[in-house]
Formats: C-alpha cells, structure tokens, sequence
C-alpha cells in the first residue's frame, strides 16, 4: 500500500486501487499519523490537530471512532489475518507502521537530501536525476483535499520549503553543468509565482548574463528591486546587488558557476514562501 500526500491525499493499494480515506476528519487523522509515520501519535496530539484550542468533550471517543474507521479504510485484500495491521496501539497512543518509501513526503525528502550531497560531492548528474524524480512528485499543493489544524499545517509549510529549496538546487545543478541558459524559462515562472525569493531573482540574473543578454539581465535587477522595495520596503541583499555590478562591468569575471560543489545556491539572500497570489496590491 502506498500514500500520496503530495495534491490530493489518496491511499493507493497494491492493485492499483485509489482509495480516500472517507470523512474529512478521518482524513485529517490518517494524514498526519503518515506525516509522523513509525511513531507513537498521542490522543491528546491527535485532538489538538483535530480541535485545537476547543474540543468536545467527547474528543477522545471520538478520535477512538476515527481510528476505527481508518483502520477499515487500511484492510489490504490477501493480507494474512496474522500480520499486524498498518495502524496500531502503542502505549501511550497510535503509529502508523510503514516503510518510508510508501510515502510520498518521506520518499521526497530523502531525494532532496540525497542530491544536495551529491552536490556537493560534484556528482551533478546523479543530482538532477533525484531533483527531477523528487520534484515530480508533486500533484498540487500538499493534502489540498484535507482539513489542516496546526501541527499538519507546521509540517505542510516546512515541506513546502523543502520543495523551493529542491528547486534552487535543480537551477544550480544545471548552473553548474554549464546549462543556464536552459533555466532561463523556468526561472521566470519561478520569480512570477515567488516574487520575494531572492535566490531565484539571483539566478535569473546570472543566467540571463551568461546568455549575452545583459539589458535583460538588467531588467531583472530593476525587477527585484522594485519588488523588494515596493512590498517589504527593502534594497536587495549584498549578493544581488553585486551580480547587477557584474553585468554593469562586464570585465569582472563571470558568474556561471557560483555555489557549484556547495549545494548552496546564491550566497544567503532573504527568502519568503510568498507567492505571488498571496501579495497584496
């Protein structure tokens, strides 16, 4: 059985079958027992997810009968009747015994971790194999179809983090491997959906630079100078406005290569997850 948390959540059977996980709330449940896979899940942590600040005094019973029913939505067809379920009492709580590779965050994050050493180890090649695999896993916006409280938000914001970092990586892999011109597209897009991500500003600079197409690469400075200053009341960080001196000057040496072997990307330039539907005016 397999997990899709990344878009919709859905629970994907050994046949192929797609399952949902039924009612909002038993979704909710299952969805952050898989984010905490192989751990014990309190009751208590479970109601705070599930009410926050105000549950009913019936909580617990009630987390009791959306334990039942994800259990029912978890049966796999064939599975030996001696075999322990996937979801099970612990002392103290509940865990969700499964292997992280049935999980899509889980296989995910250790994709991306997995590149970032490679970086460094200037295996490029292999980096951008698992950038382009973790970055395909993406559906749509983390559990769109499933209620958040707190704790599954924490975990659907620092995911979402970890995706614009996979990102970043992708463009310097290929910065490194001497292809920017072919980011060029997709760095547009990234700083047309995150505005305030200096990092992305920084390589399209670069790239449009090392591209020969320096009143471009100009623009794109003014671009993020605008930006800054218009929404955050900021100049850009150190590390921009010395790449928009680099284009001004066209004898200083060049920039293809900046962070290669790091895993590091644009020095340490401020970055927000702000998208750009989220800004206002």
């Amino acid at each position: 059985m397999r997990f899709r948390l990344i878009g919709p959540f859905e629970i994907v059977t050994e046949d192929g079958e797609v399952r949902h996980a039924g009612t909002p709330k038993v979704s909710q449940t299952l969805a952050l027992l898989l984010m905490r896979a192989n751990e014990i899940v309190t009751a208590a942590t479970l109601i705070q997810e599930l009410w926050q600040e105000g549950p009913p005094r019936s909580a617990l019973n009630t987390v009791q009968t959306y334990i039942h029913h994800a259990r029912k939505v978890l049966v796999e067809p064939g599975r030996p009747a001696e075999h322990e379920p996937l979801l099970t009492l612990r002392s103290g709580g509940y865990m969700m015994r499964v292997d992280d590779m049935a999980i899509d965050v889980k296989v995910f994050e250790q994709l991306v971790s997995g590149a970032s050493a490679d970086i460094r180890e200037r295996r490029y090649g292999k980096a951008e194999a698992a950038l382009n695999q973790a970055l395909g896993l993406w559906r749509g916006p983390l559990l769109w179809n499933v209620p958040s409280g707190t704790l599954l938000a924490r975990r659907i914001v620092r995911l979402e983090e970890v995706r614009i970092r996979a990102l970043e990586l992708r463009i310097e892999v290929w910065s490194c491997l001497g292809r920017q011109r072919d980011s060029i597209a997709e760095l547009r897009e990234l700083v047309r959906d995150y505005p305030l991500n200096e990092s992305f500003h920084g390589h399209l600079i670069s790239a449009l630079h090392q591209a020969g197409r320096r009143a471009e690469a100009l623009q794109a400075y003014q671009d993020v100078h605008r930006i800054l200053r218009d929404e955050l009341g900021l100049e850009p960080s150190a590390d921009i406005q010395r790449l928009h001196q680099e284009v001004l000057t066209p004898a200083l040496p060049t920039i293809a290569t900046r962070g290669c072997g790091r895993g590091g990307g644009t020095g340490n330039p401020r970055v927000t997850l702000l998208r750009r539907d989220s800004l206002t005016g």
